[in-house]
Parts: structure tokens; C-alpha cells; sequence
């Protein structure tokens, strides 16, 4: 399957921004889909998890109340709605698929989309 991840931009604190993540090439409602996130020189943070049906999705602690995962297996397309920006938000987003369940290891997670970037100023 392949990942195209868009939706990143220069906010504000406080602010909202929606990512979206569509696949390609692959049947999109076997897949469980995350998204992480990673500033330079740290590595790559679990950031949410859907399961391949919708059903049951996990946040980390620091996004819990404030970040939405959704996805539409009818559009093959996950989403991550972000809420309450803060400046600690900033980061590159990736989206990554791995089959069926949730996990919140990047090592776990077999396909990725590229970056998209999110710039949340004070």
C-alpha cells in the first residue's frame, strides 16, 4: 500500500488543523493506521492508532483530548483532526499502516507515507 499524507501548515497555538492520509495500491480496510510524529534529532513518537474497521483507536497521552483519528475506508483515506495546537505539536507528521491492529511502535507498522509538516507558533 501506498501512503500520501497532506494537510500540514504554520499555525497558531491554539489553533486547529486537519491531516489526511489516503492509500493507494493495497486494500485500505485491512490495514490498522497510525500516525507519528518527529522533530530533528528525536526519534519518531506515536502520536494516534485506529484499527483496520474503525472500531477502537488509542492516543498517546500528550494528544489525548485534543487530536481525533478517523478514517473512511470508503475514501481509503485516515485522518487526524488537531485540536488546541500547542507549540509542542510541531513536528513532521507521517502516517503508517500496518495490517489490522493497533500498535504504537513505528517498528511495528510495515508502509509509510511521507511528511507532512506542522509549524505551531506562540
Amino acid at each position: 500500500v501506498q501512503l500520501q499524507a497532506s494537510g500540514g501548515g504554520l499555525v497558531q497555538a491554539g489553533d486547529s488543523l486537519r491531516l489526511s492520509c489516503v492509500a493507494s495500491k493495497g486494500t485500505f480496510s485491512r490495514y490498522a493506521m497510525g500516525w507519528f510524529r518527529q522533530t530533528p534529532g528525536k526519534e519518531r513518537e506515536f502520536v494516534a492508532a485506529i484499527t483496520y474497521n474503525g472500531n477502537s483507536v488509542y492516543y498517546a497521552d500528550s494528544v489525548k483530548g485534543r487530536f481525533t483519528i478517523s478514517r473512511d475506508n470508503a475514501k481509503n483515506t485516515v485522518n487526524l483532526q488537531m485540536n488546541s495546537l500547542e507549540p509542542e505539536d510541531t513536528a513532521d507528521y507521517y502516517c503508517a499502516a500496518r495490517p489490522y491492529t493497533i500498535r504504537s511502535m513505528s517498528s511495528d507498522y510495515d508502509y509509510w507515507g511521507q511528511g507532512t509538516l506542522v509549524t505551531v507558533s506562540s
